[in-house]
């Protein structure tokens, strides 16, 4: 048994495929098969149901399956006492990041970081929260940015900031009238928000209300946006409102910041924050990216500050 013959054992099992497999391993698919029907030969089981489309995992295979991850997690630890010990970073990093995150805080990140830690290579990709929980599960990313808590088993989380939600409005809104709001001032009928799949459509639909789908069916048409800038343009052509994530507006002009307000307390927040699952191993290297990415928030966001009143609104399960 052997470290190449796990990795292609594990790899088999992630995509369901001896091709995919392959090229992810940067193999031909006749070198991974004799590697994996070796294995199967020397433990004396099949792993995988190669009559099944897609392939499937024997009962025994899962179970094997289970710990080459934990085995090979393990082995990457290795690498981690090194770089420890020789106070050096390097080596690849497969991070993710939800969309409405990503433009906020990934082109300071990459900016920032890579000049720090150049032995480093970041790979980054944008990802739905589901689609983290999933790359997680497989092995496919190393850490996500997400909306915590998340509250999966098998997944460790790490919270970072809080970041405040905020109203953004049409100019002839009344409640540009107030200097606080609260989400009673906000008209169901006439807010924007993103399509389903995102995390923070159902944070903010948890902050309004359950009607807010009903009402919105209501309206002479209907828009879902994927692009938080894109519900801003919305309501600056076509009037109503919409709620962003308060890193949102750091880069508004002073027409756009005169239409933003803020909730009363309990203000409403989001928790983001760093995930891994269970067998991550690369801690010291995760570090550096937990404070990197707080250099690039407000102070106010990364400590509560005393007695500060709250409301963290938690995405509901996708």
């Amino acid at each position: 048994m052997t470290i190449t013959q796990l990795e292609y054992v594990v790899a088999v099992a992630t995509y369901k495929s001896f091709v995919a497999a392959a090229e992810k391993c940067f193999v031909t698919q006749p070198t991974l098969s004799m590697q994996i029907q070796k294995l199967e030969e020397e433990l004396s089981i099949k792993l995988f149901d190669r009559n099944k489309h897609p392939i499937a995992i024997t009962a025994m295979g899962e179970a094997i399956v289970a710990q080459a991850r934990i085995a090979l997690a393990e082995c990457e630890k290795i690498h981690e006492i090194i770089q420890n010990q020789q106070n050096t970073l390097g080596g690849t990093f497969r991070f993710a990041v939800i969309p409405t995150v990503a433009p906020y805080i990934i082109p300071g990140l990459l900016e920032n970081y890579t000049g720090k830690y150049p032995d480093v290579r970041l790979q980054v990709k944008e990802l739905e929260t589901h689609q983290v929980i999933a790359a997680l599960r497989n092995n496919e990313i190393d850490a996500a940015l997400v909306s915590t808590p998340l509250e999966e088993n098998g997944i460790k989380e790490y919270p970072l900031f809080y970041e405040p939600f905020v109203g953004y409005f049409s100019g002839d809104d009344a409640a540009l009238e107030k200097k606080l709001i609260i989400p009673d001032d906000i008209d169901l009928s006439k807010i924007w928000l993103l399509n389903e799949g995102h995390c923070m459509r159902n944070q903010i639909i948890n902050l309004c209300s359950d009607q807010v789908q009903k009402l919105q069916a209501e309206k002479p048409f209907r828009y879902e946006s994927s692009n938080v800038e894109t519900l801003r343009k919305m309501v600056d052509k076509n009037g109503g409102m919409t709620v962003l994530p308060e890193l949102a507006t750091f880069e508004f002009d002073e027409d756009q910041q005169d239409r933003l307000r803020y909730f009363e307390d309990p203000e409403p927040v989001r928790e983001i924050g760093l995930v891994t699952n269970d067998h991550f191993v690369k801690l010291t290297l995760l570090q550096s990216l937990m404070d990197e990415i707080l250099e690039l928030v407000p102070e106010k966001m990364r400590v509560q500050k005393k007695n500060r009143k709250v409301l963290r609104i938690q995405s509901a399960r996708l």
